[in-house]
């Protein structure tokens, strides 16, 4: 009998619970618009019908995470849900220190008000824009050298998110390296298309960063996806599972920034994660200042356990298949139907050229 092959995408999930939304005419939503100065920031919710604007924080979490933030544990000090978090933030990036934050802009904000002082450069594939806005804010510049392909939207090249390694070395053999605190590589390459970063090119950014004394963190909020687009994409990783892939990618970073509200599939959260126990000790002393104790940085305990939950979660390829064929299928229907995007499609949205 010859097997069956389908193009449909089916979701690798039931769905118990609804939630009703309002229908609205066309009329109504051109005159919401204007009344917004069309800035879909504006708007209120209960007035979108389709609401593409993020997926950060906004997706439902599963029976799983629910159930375990029932189990929680709202302790100021010493909460059993963050040796939970811990636990699962070590699992899977093997990195030392775990500090919780209520997003990944307060990762960034707590790492780069303790690292960067004015007159610094950063450099990275390309920076978030929240990630610029810290590095800026505490006087530094923010450096993107993504390879040539990633500024080239109808380029097609598996791994549009790469650092450029020779222009990195040619900063930093031209360039004071007392002035450069860190080395970022985002994965996916959020600013860039959502596009991935191959393994080669982490590992080859984590020998530079050796080579020339300087600590390499992720921007890690898309391991998962990156995870994803290296086993289908990069040879001799196809046989590899999903979070065998993430430890290897994590394996070559000293730390790492992270959004829960990305792969943690959750609706609020994140953590910065590093090894340098001097690093750690005065980033802890930051997020008591500015998120809380290190132990919530800011998160409640049920938080906490559903980001420990949905980091495992996001790993699954059941799901990732879904998501990345989900994501493909609404660019390839914009593509056919004469909008001009980025191509290939990234992993978490469609982007406009």
């Amino acid at each position: 009998m010859e097997p069956f092959h389908t193009d449909i995408i089916i979701e690798p999930f039931r769905i118990r619970s609804v939630e009703p939304i309002r229908s609205t005419t066309q009329a109504e939503r051109e005159k919401l618009l204007r009344d917004a100065h069309y800035n879909p920031f504006l708007l209120k919710a209960d007035d979108v019908l389709i609401d593409l604007l993020t997926d950060s924080g906004t997706g439902a979490m599963s029976s799983g995470q629910w159930a375990a933030m029932i189990a929680s544990d709202e302790s100021y000090a010493g909460s059993k849900s963050y040796y939970k978090l811990e636990t699962a933030v070590r699992d899977i990036t093997g990195l030392t220190h775990v500090i919780p934050t209520h997003q990944g802009r307060a990762a960034e904000n707590i790492l780069f008000s303790t690292i960067a002082k004015p007159g610094d450069i950063i450099p990275s594939n390309s920076h978030f824009d929240t990630t610029r806005a810290h590095v800026e804010n505490n006087g530094a510049e923010a450096l993107d050298l993504v390879i040539r392909e990633g500024r080239e939207p109808q380029t097609i090249h598996p791994f549009k998110g790469n650092m450029d390694i020779p222009a990195l070395r040619n900063f930093l053999e031209t360039t004071d390296l007392s002035r450069v605190p860190v080395i970022m590589l985002t994965i996916t390459n959020n600013s860039g298309g959502g596009q991935p970063v191959s393994m080669k090119n982490i590992r080859d950014v984590s020998a530079l960063a050796r080579e020339f004394g300087i600590p390499f963190f992720l921007d890690a909020c898309r391991f998962a996806e990156n995870s994803w687009f290296i086993k289908i994409r990069e040879e001799g990783y196809e046989d590899k599972s999903p979070i065998e892939i993430a430890r290897e990618m994590f394996s070559y970073a000293d730390g790492c920034t992270m959004s829960a509200k990305k792969d943690g599939m959750s609706n609020i959260g994140g953590f910065l994660a590093l090894n340098d126990d001097t690093l750690a000790a005065r980033c802890r002393s930051m997020t008591i200042l500015t998120e809380g104790f290190p132990t919530y940085g800011g998160m409640a305990g049920y938080d906490m356990e559903a980001v420990a939950a949905g980091l495992y979660e996001a790993l699954d390829e059941g799901y990732l298949r879904y998501r990345i064929r989900s994501t493909t299928y609404l660019g390839d229907k914009l593509s056919r139907a004469g909008i001009s995007i980025i191509q290939p499609v990234g992993g978490h949205a469609v982007y406009i050229d």
